[in-house]
């Protein structure tokens, strides 16, 4: 197991790269291949070779020369190195269509990430369950993540509750937030916060949409004259 000191020190580039080679190598180890190589990894990631190389160092795996990987022990070893081998409880607070569709997303069983419960405010949410998970009023949540010691949280809620909400949870034992509100959150040093800014990832789609049929126009105009 590698030491959390160790995977603070690791390159967060490296850390979102890692997932993908996991989903290849799964793959690969359902199809019955024995052995993987970096540039077989390459190849179907778009991903130099020299870097997939090092980021599997990085992980503490090691291969043999000219034959490469042993497929299911590399994929058991990079799950190792994300602690997906390791199941999680988590909360989720913000019942809505964001949130919803997360507590019914079944590959987070994959992952280690186990939603065991969710918050909202909303007395038509409030009571019921939502793909099996149940919701809860926000006032109770204190009181169970002090006995569940849960401590990993989901935050969908809109940007105006954000930093209030992610602060109860830190006050309640949250030690790490994934955050899908459109705010950055202010927490106290140790806190791990990782940021899904949906909008800027829709932003950069759209200006690369936008390139392309810009192109695919001139080259039209172009083919007129």
């Amino acid at each position: 197991m590698i030491k959390e000191e160790t995977i603070r020190s690791i390159p967060e580039p490296t850390l979102r790269r890692v997932p993908s080679y996991c989903q290849v190598l799964l793959g690969l180890a359902e199809q019955g291949q024995e052995y993987v190589s970096c540039t077989q990894l390459s190849e179907a990631l778009h991903i130099d070779p020299t870097l997939i190389r090092k980021d599997i160092a990085l992980a503490g795996a090691t291969g043999r020369p000219k034959v490469g990987y042993l497929t299911r022990d590399l994929h058991r070893q990079l799950e190792n190195f994300l602690g997906w081998n390791n199941a999680r409880d988590a909360i989720l607070v913000g019942a809505g269509s964001l949130g919803s569709a997360l507590m019914g997303y079944k590959a987070f069983d994959q992952y280690g990430v186990n939603i065991v419960m969710a918050f909202d405010t909303d007395p038509e949410k409030v009571g019921r369950k939502i793909h099996d998970v149940p919701v809860l009023p926000l006032t109770r949540m204190p009181n169970l993540l002090e006995r569940m010691k849960v401590h990993l949280g989901i935050l969908t809620v809109p940007a105006e509750y954000a930093q209030t909400v992610g602060e109860l949870m830190v006050m309640n034992g949250i030690l790490a937030i994934w955050n899908f509100a459109p705010l950055a959150l202010k927490v106290p040093e140790g806190i791990i916060v990782q940021n899904e800014d949906l909008f800027s990832s829709l932003g950069i789609l759209s200006s690369k949409l936008a390139a392309v049929l810009k192109n695919e126009d001139d080259h039209f105009k172009e083919g007129e004259r």
